[in-house]
């Protein structure tokens, strides 16, 4: 299971930083877009509200995914417990974040799994 638990750790690391780089991404290109309603204040304000609250939702997000996949390569037990939330929260991507997610939860929920966690005594 150490392989397992190792895969989905570089699953999480990867897959939040692709996050990262696309809520910059979406960031930036509002700022683009932005420059080009100069003249409606509404439409600033929309745009402003809409990229500001979309890039720091996939920015939380896609941090708690790279935390906690990192914590799984060094087996901390709340690593297990982040990446499973974590992993219920991406079932919502469909298809990619669905598949990701359930073989997240089947692999952190395993009872060898659940051993290697145990703070050894």
């Amino acid at each position: 299971m150490k392989q397992h638990v190792s895969f989905v750790g570089a699953l999480h690391v990867g897959f939040g930083i692709l996050g990262l780089l696309g809520a910059v991404a979406i960031y930036l290109s509002f700022i683009f877009v932005f420059d080009f309603v100069e003249q409606e204040p509404i439409a600033q304000k929309v745009l402003s509200f809409v990229g500001n609250t979309l890039s720091l939702i996939i920015l939380f997000f896609s941090s708690l995914g790279v935390i906690g996949g990192i914590g799984l390569f060094s087996y901390k037990p709340w690593a297990r417990i982040l990446v499973m939330i974590v992993s219920a929260i991406n079932c919502l991507n469909v298809p990619v974040g669905t598949a990701k997610g359930v073989y997240s939860i089947w692999v952190l929920m395993q009872p060898e799994t659940i051993d290697l966690f145990e703070p050894t005594q």
